[in-house]
């Protein structure tokens, strides 16, 4: 039985030696940042999906491009390529303030994004200078997701690999969904709970069928791939599958009881 696995990424570099907290000291160079310019929280509205991005350098000596990368909630990077910023003159032109405008969209997953700011030199040396995070609201009124068309077979024989998935949806999107997820209880009625204290088992849908058994990802069918073990109690299992979305709000929830023998 596969166990869940929670990655926790660090938002801010270590090795600073400012006084801002998402600057980070590169290699000795001929320029410094003095400040990220850019917002802490951003929420989309129709006639408003632009966020500028700005960064402010000491000098631009030696400064031949600055850009960012910028990433969502999932750590999905969001730009097919990178954004340039350009001292275009925000406040004046030449104040070493490099910005640009990065479009947002309402189909974006609520929750905190990151931009990394990075600086090429004269010599083409790229260094990342600077990580700024920010919460990011796509401005949909939130809905709970739903789950719906359980396949599951009815009996299954111990040591017997078997398939399952259910349907999400959710009206707020697809990326709304924050995880699709069982509970599993033995026929005397106890929970399962794995050596980490878990017993919620999340479900997949990144079309990976020799791990997984999905077919296809990103279509809101979420699957796992199972075997009772010989030495477990034969019997009805119960499953409970339900889903959360990222505001933390939970589906309904689909029982099926499934005869291990």
């Amino acid at each position: 039985m596969k166990k869940l696995i929670l990655l926790l990424i660090p938002i801010l570099l270590g090795g600073c030696k400012k006084n801002f907290n998402d600057i980070i000291d590169s290699q000795p160079s001929s320029y410094q940042v003095k400040s990220i310019n850019t917002a802490n929280q951003f929420t989309y509205v129709p006639y408003d999906s632009l966020m500028t991005v700005s960064i402010t350098l000491n000098t631009t000596v030696n400064v031949k491009s600055v850009f960012v990368n910028v990433f969502d909630a999932d750590n999905n990077q969001l730009n097919n390529s990178s954004v340039t910023l350009l001292d275009t003159g925000a406040i004046q032109i030449g104040d070493y303030t490099y910005s640009n405008k990065f479009p947002l969209s309402h189909y974006y997953p609520k929750g905190t994004y990151q931009i990394q700011y990075f600086i090429t030199d004269n010599s083409n040396n790229t260094n990342l200078v600077a990580v700024h995070s920010f919460i990011y609201d796509n401005g949909q009124a939130n809905a709970a997701p739903v789950i719906s068309n359980l396949v599951m077979p009815d009996s299954v024989s111990f040591g017997e690999s078997f398939i399952f998935n259910v349907t999400a949806s959710d009206s707020n999107g697809l990326n709304d969904i924050l995880t699709v997820f069982y509970k599993l209880y033995r026929p005397d009625g106890s929970l399962v709970t794995n050596q980490q204290g878990i017993s919620e088992y999340p479900l997949s849908d990144n079309g990976d069928f020799s791990v997984t058994g999905d077919d296809k990802a990103n279509d809101g069918i979420y699957t796992n791939k199972l075997t009772f073990p010989s030495g477990q109690p034969a019997g009805t299992w119960k499953f409970e599958f339900q889903a959360k979305d990222r505001s933390g709000l939970f589906s309904n929830i689909i029982t099926h009881n499934i005869i291990v023998k």
